[in-house]
């Protein structure tokens, strides 16, 4: 979440006319994430966020989206519902851009996931694979493995900047993602975001999924490793093999892992981590001047990329023993 359109008091007052919610009470811009702007909305009516749409997000994708968060919402996932206008349509638009409401989730997220945290995480995850299973939308991954090359192909001098010989690492490293692809595991809908500042804790139990802006059909078990590169890494950028694992139990408390899902998953999570890396190079230099948001620093990416090419071949960190 971000903000990088800044709402005047008469524009919200147009936006909300649409709709039946009462004049608004509380409205503040949320200055976290990196691709939309988003503001928390108290009306008389009840709470709500409100995400005018931003950079990456492409008009066409949304109705999936938006469509996607209200089946999983039907299907008892606790996620958060859009809301529609008296025309009811989910979609609107503020300033030019594309902009909806959706409800408030309560609940926090954790800055600092225990194992504990992990292994919630790992189930909601599960359920969230589940209730999507029937969903009639279909959106190809555009920053899966087969967009990585392209992603990278600009962005040579900028890796360099970050490190020296760091162009060359990651040229490496693609053409042995290329080669080692898994192209057969189970897929379905996935969050394709599913970090920590996503997720949200009622006493310390999963509560709710938000920010389904990446939501796409994947792999799950690649969904997973987005999970255990996002919630499992330390500060000090050493992998924490407990939290995978719990993470791993939780996720299979819902759905278990085929011996080839397992099997794949160091290659899958050094895949994720090649996605989150030039997705945050990209972002280093490109945030537009006065957005109220700080590019996230891409060498924590880097970090985790040195650590999964070393576990490639069983090499270094084992992550977990594909057998069950």
């Amino acid at each position: 979440m971000a903000v990088y359109t800044d709402i005047t008091d008469a524009e919200l007052e147009q936006f909300l006319g649409a709709f039946d919610l009462g004049a608004p009470t509380i409205f503040k811009g949320i200055a976290e994430g990196v691709e939309n702007s988003n503001f928390l909305l108290e009306t008389e009516g009840g709470r709500f966020i409100l995400t005018v749409y931003e950079r990456r997000a492409r008009p066409e994708d949304l109705p999936y989206f938006l469509n996607l968060m209200r089946w999983l919402a039907e299907h008892d996932f606790p996620s958060a519902t859009p809301i529609a206008d008296r025309q009811g349509r989910l979609l609107s638009g503020i300033r030019g851009k594309p902009a909806a409401l959706a409800s408030f989730m309560p609940g926090l997220s954790v800055r600092r996931p225990t194992a504990a945290h992990c292994r919630e995480a790992g189930e909601g995850l599960a359920w969230l694979h589940q209730a999507g299973q029937g969903y009639p939308g279909r959106r190809a991954n555009d920053l899966g493995q087969a967009a990585w090359a392209g992603l990278f192909a600009p962005l040579h001098a900028e890796a360099e900047a970050l490190k020296p010989g760091l162009a060359a690492t990651i040229a490496a490293d693609l053409d042995a993602l290329e080669r080692a692809w898994p192209r057969d595991l189970p897929a379905g809908v996935v969050h394709a975001d599913f970090f920590p500042d996503n997720v949200f804790f009622k006493a310390g139990r999963f509560a709710a999924a938000i920010d389904f802006y990446f939501a796409c059909d994947d792999l799950f078990a690649y969904d997973l490793g987005t999970c255990l590169n996002s919630w499992c890494f330390e500060a000090d950028g050493t992998f924490n093999v407990t939290s995978a694992q719990a993470m791993i139990a939780g996720y299979e408390r819902r759905r278990t892992l085929s011996l080839a899902e397992r099997a794949a998953l160091p290659i899958l999570c050094w895949g994720s981590a090649m996605r989150f890396f030039l997705t945050r190079l990209a972002d280093w230099g490109a945030t537009p001047p006065g957005a109220l948001v700080r590019p996230k620093d891409p060498l924590e990416y880097e970090s985790k990329l040195a650590v999964h090419r070393a576990n490639q071949g069983g090499g270094g960190l084992m992550l977990l023993d594909p057998r069950p």
